[in-house]
């Protein structure tokens, strides 16, 4: 068991921190022994007793001082730790060490993690506040030079291994659903569904030339095939007879991707309402932001997806602004549509710190902005969906890759052996800490002038041939809560042994959750909680699961009312 002394503000940070981290822990209660006790520098007590100690704090700490360490502090330029070849950004002050002894020497010299105590007991004195350091990943996020570091995944991983290094015997529900490797979610934005609606605006002339001197020049450099340049030429002698009804409009094919996508449930955001360009909290939004169409011009398509099984989400204007603009825009998609509920992307990835709470007043159910419009990676740092502070219901699905960020010319603008590369890093970190991998193909992007559908059916297939769950946007975070309404509670015996008791959802048709024994650093042993069985009905499943020296010693299931 895991006792977290923390401050009392810190309280919602640390429970959010601990459902990405599902293992048994509680808040420090005075007179219990633990397993191992994680605290700020200036929290600790001699009262306290635990065979770990962490010690996080960016300020010396009487730690310090009873250890003879020497300590300097960083509060500027690029601070990160280093711990077993990762780097992890820090955002906050970070505090180094230095002294003769058992310190983990990293890069530089002066290491941020020292380990050793003067009295019994091991301890870990890390130089950074963790909690601030996760408060600010949720909140504010990663600025983009920092997206390819999966920071909180890491600060995860950081103290998962220093738990096991020292001996412990650690349980954990991983963030992977069982029989699969990760969760992939495939959403597309519909922006632009009919280049008949555009005519001589900058999308039309942003299109001519794109599909005529930019795809030429490109495929001269070697950035683009000659094969898709003949085709983008192709497809503007057919413009006139598009807009004329003789030819069909290469743009308005949705039903494209439900045949790339298979039986695998992708989700469409569609905007609410033709021509509002929204609005920032400064004024107007740019006009080029307005749509050439609203979710009631396409009511055809949304049911054609609808009946194919696929997800209809709300691709919100005003949304993220105030929570009558998004019970307005979640009305109107909610009645073309036909659902109940309702995820949310907004358009531009526009959003701020006050958007969750407006989306959550106004009914939504998850939303997906929070990512990148100029890189891939993960601005909260995470593969995982989570709870934002300040709200109790709405989840957040994170964005990590982006057809526009690899390609466009004022992003990445990455030819496709590139962006295979960085998208592989992607997926690598998904093996390595599970969660999700969030994609966002948009609707034209398979079609002339951009022609990036073969990249995207290499991904689809790449991430299905890596043990990728696929699946929509919906049913990925319903997972997550899923595994968050799972409740560990933990009993270790006089024999050494632990118990972990495990209460969960059943027969719900998401794939289950496991249970993950850690033995020793790179060893594991995963059980399965809830795989198929004959539970009906809406019934909770309740497992306990006894440890011993790291292996499952006994494993019982029964079901709950």
């Amino acid at each position: 068991m895991i006792g977290v002394l923390a401050k009392p503000a810190l309280y919602p940070t640390v429970r959010e921190f601990f459902e990405l981290f599902k293992t048994p822990w509680e808040f420090y209660q005075p007179g219990q022994s633990y397993d191992v006790l994680l605290c700020r520098g200036d929290q600790t007590s001699d009262r306290i007793t635990a065979r770990l100690t962490l010690i996080y704090s960016s300020r010396r700490a009487p730690h310090d001082d009873a250890a003879g360490l020497e300590t300097t502090k960083l509060t500027h330029g690029q601070l990160e730790v280093q711990y077993n070849g990762s780097r992890i950004p820090i955002y906050g002050e970070l505090l180094t060490f230095r002294r003769r002894a058992e310190a983990i020497h990293l890069e530089p010299a002066e290491p941020a993690i020292y380990i050793g105590g003067p009295q019994s007991g091991d301890v870990v004195r890390i130089g950074y506040d963790l909690f601030d350091e996760v408060y600010h990943l949720l909140t504010a996020g990663q600025p983009a030079g920092n997206a390819a570091f999966p920071a909180l995944d890491l600060h995860i991983a950081l103290l998962r291994n220093l738990i096991i290094a020292s001996g412990e015997t650690l349980v954990e529900i991983p963030p992977v659903p069982h029989g699969y490797k990760f969760t992939a979610s495939l959403t597309h934005d519909v922006d632009h569904p009919s280049i008949r609606r555009h005519k001589f605006d900058a999308t039309m002339l942003g299109f001519l030339y794109r599909a005529t001197c930019g795809t030429w020049a490109k495929a001269a450099r070697g950035r683009a095939s000659w094969r898709n340049a003949w085709h983008n030429l192709t497809a503007v002698f057919k413009l006139p007879f598009v807009y004329l009804g003789f030819a069909e409009d290469f743009w308005s094919r949705l039903d494209r991707y439900v045949g790339i996508d298979g039986e695998n449930r992708s989700t469409y955001f569609v905007i609410p309402f033709q021509g509002r360009a929204g609005h920032t909290r400064q004024g107007i939004a740019p006009k080029i932001r307005a749509a050439r169409y609203g979710a009631s011009d396409i009511g055809g398509q949304i049911r054609g997806l609808t009946a194919a099984g696929c997800e209809i989400g709300l691709h919100g204007i005003d949304a993220w602004l105030d929570s009558e603009s998004a019970k307005i825009e979640l009305a109107e998609v909610r009645r073309v549509a036909g659902a109940k509920k309702l995820g949310v992307r907004m358009h531009w990835l526009y959003f701020d710190n006050n958007s969750p709470v407006a989306l959550e007043e106004a009914g939504a159910s998850y939303d997906s902005t929070v990512g990148y419009n100029e890189t891939i990676g993960y601005r909260a740092g995470t593969t995982q969906v989570y709870g934002f502070p300040g709200t109790s219901r709405l989840m957040e699905l994170p964005l990590h890759i982006m057809d526009t960020a690899l390609f466009y010319p004022r992003h990445l603008a990455l030819g496709e052996d590139e962006a295979h590369t960085r998208v592989e890093q992607v997926i690598v970190n998904a093996l390595q800490y599970g969660g999700c991998i969030t994609v966002n193909w948009h609707d034209r992007s398979i079609a002339p002038e951009r022609l990036w559908g073969d990249f995207y059916i290499h991904l689809v297939a790449e991430l299905k041939a890596r043990g990728a769950w696929l699946t929509s946007a919906g049913s990925t975070v319903a997972w997550f809560r899923k595994r968050r309404s799972a409740v560990l509670e933990e009993e270790r015996t006089e024999q050494g042994e632990v118990k972990v008791r495990i209460a969960t959802e059943a027969n719900d048709n998401l794939p289950g959750l496991q249970i993950r024994i850690h033995r020793a650093l790179g060893e594991h042993k995963d059980i399965a909680l809830d795989s198929p069985s004959d539970v009906t009905g809406n019934q909770r499943r309740a497992f306990e699961i006894c440890v011993e020296h790291g292996k499952a010693a006994t494993f019982a299931e029964t079901n709950l009312p």
